[in-house]
């Protein structure tokens, strides 16, 4: 899908064909698509680049034209394998136009269409980057806060549990920071190189910006490194609980299997062929559940003393 975009005074516009200071935005393109896209003179290579899955952040120049390559923050949902996700995201910087490409749709570039984000100018393609840049570094921090919370809840039920649910879900979440980590460095090198090439030094505001972008990305690698951390010795902590949970439970069923046995074993006597105590009372009966009972009483009470019941 093909969607073009110019900068107005009531916010952006759709256009059916680009100008000179568009943005086109392509999504998941079609094979249609990339050649319309061929056509008005894009390389077949940063076309194809944002489409592969695997692909690092880097940035490239060839034929005047600038690209650059950046991972953004995917929420898929919290009952997939991996709840967020980085996906490619490619921004291609031509005399005319900036072009963004992208396999998936995504709230960074749903939040630019939307309005609102300030001072969003379609012409002037380095601010452009900066904002995309800008606001895929605060996803990143967003995304953060909300597994952080996730694995608050989490931590509130492990400390119960004696099952692995809680703990296999704390990896989902351990998978998704490693994610974001790996993302997080692959775009501070490529913005690096960025910065030796000077692209950002033309204007004041720019390289403000610039920083702005840097000093947030930084911010995000170092909260996920923490929260990596964190969620790695939580996860050995609660390992250990959830076992000492399950010996404490194993614990009370021992122990109340030991008490719920012995009127069994005091009835057992008096069912053999023998000769025994109060076998001839009217009140054997009751004296032996009398007897039993007391017996289990103070069996109970000496495990309770212990802390085994």
């Amino acid at each position: 899908m093909i969607a073009i975009y110019k900068h107005s005074d009531n916010g952006l516009m759709t256009l059916a064909e680009p100008i000179s200071g568009v943005w086109i935005n392509v999504v998941d393109p079609s094979p249609v698509d990339i050649e319309q896209l061929q056509k008005w003179g894009i390389t077949p290579d940063y076309i194809t680049y944002p489409l592969d899955m695997d692909e690092r952040a880097r940035t490239e120049r060839e034929n005047g034209a600038i690209f650059i390559l950046l991972r953004i923050p995917i929420f898929h949902g919290s009952t997939v394998d991996i709840p967020y996700i980085t996906v490619p995201l490619g921004i291609i910087l031509t005399d005319q136009y900036v072009i963004t490409i992208c396999k998936q749709e995504n709230d960074i570039l749903r939040e630019l269409i939307s309005g609102r984000v300030r001072s969003l100018s379609t012409g002037k393609r380095n601010r452009f980057v900066l904002r995309v840049l800008l606001s895929t570094a605060s996803k990143y921090l967003a995304d953060l806060r909300e597994i952080n919370r996730a694995v608050d809840t989490l931590e509130d039920q492990l400390q119960q549990s004696t099952r692995n649910k809680e703990v296999l879900e704390l990896l989902k979440y351990q998978k998704s920071l490693t994610i974001f980590t790996t993302a997080l460095k692959s775009n501070e090198l490529m913005m690096e190189r960025l910065s030796r090439s000077q692209l950002f030094k033309m204007y004041p505001e720019d390289e403000d910006l610039f920083e702005d972008v840097l000093t947030e990305n930084q911010q995000a690698i170092e909260m996920t490194n923490i929260s990596s951390n964190i969620l790695s010795s939580m996860m050995d902590a609660f390992a250990s609980i959830i076992s000492n949970n399950m010996n404490t439970v194993m614990k009370f069923l021992t122990s109340i299997t030991i008490v719920v046995s012995l009127p069994t074993i005091i009835a057992s006597f008096y069912g053999m062929n023998v000769t025994l105590p109060l076998q001839n009372n009217p009140f054997a009966f009751m004296m032996t559940l009398l007897i039993a009972f007391v017996v289990m009483i103070g069996v109970a009470v000496v495990f309770w003393k212990r802390d085994w019941l």
